[in-house]
């Protein structure tokens, strides 16, 4: 029963974004793999009383659930096709062998062709998949194609076609490109085909660092870009990725040097009681929970956002500077320009420099203390990526926080205390 309840609360608790999900029996075997545009619509699916036979008997072996993050579910495709090949889990036994599902195929020539298909029929020819659904199967590899461009015809033009033209095709045809130039790219796409990216990711960022260093920016803005697709691809948050994302985030904000150390603040309360703060610190990209810090707000009572993070963000800096110690790279706030400028008049009243950035709660505008952005520019990006995360745990920590205080409050009032 306490393993039923525990999958029911997992469920229950999945966030609504698309990626992949894996059920696993109590020993940790993965049993199912499956992807969603909503993880939280689709798992909550799965709590209803009209299930197939299918359905129920795996629900009666699962008891936990992973999640893997991607930016959309034709994306999500391809983490979930490389799970099922490498893992083989029993209850996708039809995705696996089912040749009805669309595969993509490589031909064997010295500039192969990228293609999809549903049948296995090109002698030495190479084939990845299957795939679960043809249509977000194309519009994942167009996102792909975008940065990893490939051939696509059945036999190799004699001259240029459109592809080429709209920069979706290298044009091995004219010798734009040589056979080892070509072979590299399709070694690239095979790897992210095979849920590898987190391999290209690290070999890229290297990439992207040595151009810069050689002031070759068009190199390491290629090489950016390239990342950007591999992180959507892989959904990956690790490693490599969060060297990236801190590089990509210094780039788009215009800032002097990676910001290693952010301090992302959040301002809870509900109808003006038990007003908090919270501070979350990231360091090279992930979480520093030894340096989280929460703020009960002194100075008024009320409801105003802007009075709450004045304070707050003047106390955090102010005794920084009075205990002389290090100083974040980057403040991220969790609101609009509104509360970007607050935290900015703060300090400045301090004679402190810190660059700062904010996120608008609906449309996710990005402000900065240097310029103004907005989320189109940053849409699907390795920077959007942190910036969200950072915003995301501030709010986790300052929702707990209040929570805290909420439920004390409640105690001592029992006791006649308050």
């Amino acid at each position: 029963m306490g393993q039923v309840q525990n999958l029911r609360t997992k469920i229950l608790a999945a966030p609504d974004k698309p990626g992949v999900y894996l059920m696993r029996d109590a020993q940790g075997e993965v049993l199912y793999v499956g992807k969603a545009n909503s993880l939280k619509k689709r798992l909550r699916s799965y709590l209803s009383t009209d299930l197939a036979a299918k359905t129920v008997a795996l629900l009666e072996k699962a008891v936990d659930l992973e999640f893997r993050f991607t930016a959309n579910e034709a994306l999500a495709l391809f983490t979930e096709a490389s799970l099922i090949h490498n893992l083989k889990p029993k209850y996708n036994v039809s995705l696996r062998d089912d040749k009805s599902f669309p595969w993509v195929r490589i031909s064997q020539e010295e500039f192969p062709a990228v293609s999809i298909t549903r049948q296995k029929d090109e002698l030495g020819a190479q084939y990845l998949g299957p795939y679960s659904n043809a249509q977000l199967l194309k519009a994942a590899l167009k996102i792909i194609r975008r940065n990893f461009t490939y051939r696509s015809c059945r036999h190799l033009p004699k001259k240029s076609c459109l592809y080429y033209k709209i920069n979706l095709c290298p044009a091995p045809c004219l010798g734009k490109i040589t056979s080892e130039e070509y072979a590299q790219r399709l070694k690239s796409i095979i790897l992210i085909l095979n849920g590898q990216a987190d391999r290209l990711i690290q070999d890229l960022t290297k990439i992207m660092q040595a151009s810069a260093k050689k002031e070759d920016f068009e190199a390491a803005a290629r090489a950016r870009d390239q990342i950007a697709v591999l992180a959507q691809v892989s959904g990956s948050t690790g490693g490599g990725n969060y060297l990236a994302e801190l590089e990509d985030l210094k780039s788009r904000l215009n800032l002097k040097k990676i910001p290693q150390r952010i301090e992302g603040f959040d301002i809870s309360n509900i109808s003006g009681k038990q007003a908090v703060g919270a501070m979350v610190s990231f360091y090279g990209g992930s979480p520093d929970k030894n340096n989280y810090r929460r703020f009960k707000i002194k100075s008024f009572s009320g409801i105003d956002d802007y009075k709450m993070l004045k304070e707050v963000i003047f106390r955090r800096y102010a005794r920084l500077v009075r205990e002389n110690k290090s100083l974040p790279d980057l403040v991220l706030i969790d609101g609009g320009k509104g509360h970007l400028l607050t935290a900015a008049r703060q300090l400045q009243e301090l004679k402190l420099k810190i660059p700062i950035v904010s996120i608008a709660k609906e449309r996710e505008n990005i402000y900065s203390s240097f310029k103004d952005f907005n989320a189109g520019f940053f849409k699907d990006t390795l920077a959007l990526n942190l910036i969200r995360r950072v915003r995301d745990e501030a709010h986790r920590f300052a929702i707990g926080y209040h929570r805290l205080l909420r439920k004390k409050t409640l105690i001592l009032g029992e006791r006649g205390v308050i």
